[in-house]
């Protein structure tokens, strides 16, 4: 279960040093072998277990290719798909390609989200956060006006 948002430097190479907790859980799940792909929706990066990653993509090839949006959702989503190990500093080298597609550069924020990880652009996240926070509770889904906190 991944939790928690975190404030981290790339280095020059594009590596992500992966924090310790996350690291420990990456490790525990999948042996630490990821898969980071794109997030069709934001300018970010998402970063599953290998194992979480396996279920999902499963999921995205049963879709109906003749269907165009779904053709282009899973062109992106496994176009993109990197697999990736953690090495033995507990550092992912991210593509360049991945890297432009969200903007990444030195400062990167590491977003939990359960079952995988963000990761985005610092200036990128805290717009993202602005945004939410101002938006005015009349737009929130059933769902989540549903939701007992």
């Amino acid at each position: 279960m991944f939790r928690g948002v975190q404030h981290i430097n790339l280095d020059a190479k594009g590596r992500l040093s992966v924090p310790a907790r996350q690291r420990e859980s990456l490790l525990d799940i999948s042996a630490g072998s990821v898969v980071v792909t794109i997030d069709t929706q934001s300018s970010c990066l998402v970063l599953y277990p290998l194992r979480e990653w396996e279920r999902i993509e499963r999921d995205i090839q049963n879709l109906p290719t003749l269907n165009p949006p779904v053709r282009r959702f899973q062109r992106l989503v496994l176009g993109y798909a990197s697999d990736l190990d953690l090495d033995s500093n507990g550092r992912i080298l991210l593509p360049g390609a991945l890297r432009e597609y969200a903007h990444l550069e030195k400062r990167v924020v590491l977003v939990g989200q359960g079952n995988k990880l963000e990761l985005w652009a610092e200036s990128l996240w805290e717009a993202e956060c602005e945004a939410a926070l101002a938006a005015d509770e009349v737009d929130l889904p059933a769902e989540l006006m549903e939701l007992k906190l």
